[in-house]
């Protein structure tokens, strides 16, 4: 048995390929979504199976048997149905061909005159999309919109993290005789209405230079609130070490050093900067957007109050809880047993405690001593002046 994929191209019919318009007349059955079925010409099979799913599609050409030509829209190789449908043709041992088309993507492309060969490709279009952390790829983001998340709606989130003002284009109906495009900023077309059959291109966000952790003390705006410092910072890093995907939470942020830090490395993910001195607070807002770190998030409050209506974490850094450190951490470890865990300490007793905590929850800490000391000029010579020696008990870290 052989049967056909074809792709119907991005828009209205006159984009389908000569390859797709010559299978579709030779098929003995077309199956896809009604509005392709509805679409297609009269002289093609009146033996149309309406079907999405790819359970569905597969008893029609068992069913059916040869000469089924499967219908999409779009390309085949862009956010398609075809890779999920092609698994189970090949485990029931029925080969297939594919067929390309032209695809939303390449139509704005040409649309604008610009290459999209840079460009970020992501999906909105009945899938989870995260259009924060797509623009902090670096990268101009092309968004495949649908259903609820349509172009104002992606606009929407970029505008609640900060970044209303970021450069946008709306492609509508591409292709057809109504095609429109439209070129705004985020905050603008948040409040827009789009027509169903829209994309949207997004510039990336503004961003310091990437670089390894640990970032210099001057990058931070610091005010009189305590920092975590950057050799602390790059160790702390190392002992979390956040994936491009990972929640993170900080646990008595500061000025937000070590949030922005673990933000930035987890840039698909979200970071919680969680803190309640109102100074602090005010620091963390600015150095994220001093730095970039639009998917940070700001949880002004005590914890472990506030912590419980946000996102289970897969680590977790404590730089202060206020006395509450053994709520802190059983309520994380409740929430995932298996969440990564750093602790700072300057205090003995606080060391103390927190390796108490750990152990209590059957983790044996990893305890580290961190001494730094900075050369100073004095006359002619420099002397080394000491930092006050922090320690780190980690928990979970392990790899």
């Amino acid at each position: 048995m052989q049967v056909i994929l074809a792709a119907s191209g991005g828009g209205s019919w006159g984009t389908m390929t000569e390859d797709c318009r010559r299978v579709l007349e030779n098929a003995s059955c077309i199956i896809g979504a009604q509005r392709l079925l509805e679409g297609l010409a009269e002289t093609y099979t009146k033996n149309r199976v309406s079907a999405t799913r790819p359970g569905e599609i597969l008893e029609v050409i068992q069913s059916h048997g040869e000469g089924c030509v499967v219908l999409y829209s779009g390309d085949t190789g862009f956010y398609s149905g075809t890779r999920s449908l092609i698994p189970l043709l090949e485990n029931k041992g029925i080969s297939y061909t594919v067929f390309p088309g032209v695809s939303s993507v390449q139509l704005l492309s040409a649309a604008l005159g610009t290459p999209w060969q840079d460009w970020l490709l992501c999906s909105a279009h009945g899938v989870d999309c995260n259009p924060v952390g797509a623009v902090m790829q670096g990268k101009p983001v092309f968004f495949l919109t649908g259903g609820e998340l349509d172009p104002a709606e992606l606009c929407r989130q970029l505008t609640e993290a900060g970044l209303h003002e970021i450069s946008v284009v709306v492609g509508e109906n591409l292709s057809y005789p109504q095609q429109r495009i439209r070129r705004g900023t985020a905050g603008e077309f948040a409040k827009e209405k789009f027509d169903s059959l829209s994309v949207l291109l997004a510039e990336p966000a503004p961003a310091v230079t990437r670089r390894a952790s640990g970032f210099a003390d001057s990058l931070f705006t610091r005010g009189e609130v305590p920092m975590t410092k950057q050799e602390v910072r790059a160790a702390v890093m190392a002992k979390l070490a956040p994936n491009p995907n990972d929640i993170l939470w900080d646990v008595g942020a500061g000025t937000g050093s070590v949030s922005i830090e673990l933000a930035l490395a987890a840039s698909w993910g979200r970071t919680y900067a969680i803190e309640c001195n109102e100074k602090a607070c005010e620091l963390i807002r600015v150095n994220r957007e001093k730095l970039g770190a639009w998917n940070l998030k700001l949880i002004k409050g005590t914890a472990p109050q506030v912590l419980d209506g946000l996102e289970i974490p897969d680590a977790v850094f404590i730089g202060g809880t206020k006395g509450s450190m053994e709520k802190v951490v059983n309520l994380v470890l409740n929430r995932n047993s298996k969440a990564r865990i750093c602790i700072s300490a300057i205090c003995i007793e606080t060391l103390y405690q927190a390796v108490n905590v750990l152990q209590n929850r059957g983790i044996q800490p990893e305890v580290t001593q961190i001494s730094i000391s900075h050369g100073k000029a004095a006359g002619s010579l420099h002397l080394l002046m000491a930092n006050n020696p922090i320690f780190l008990i980690a928990g979970n870290c392990d790899g």
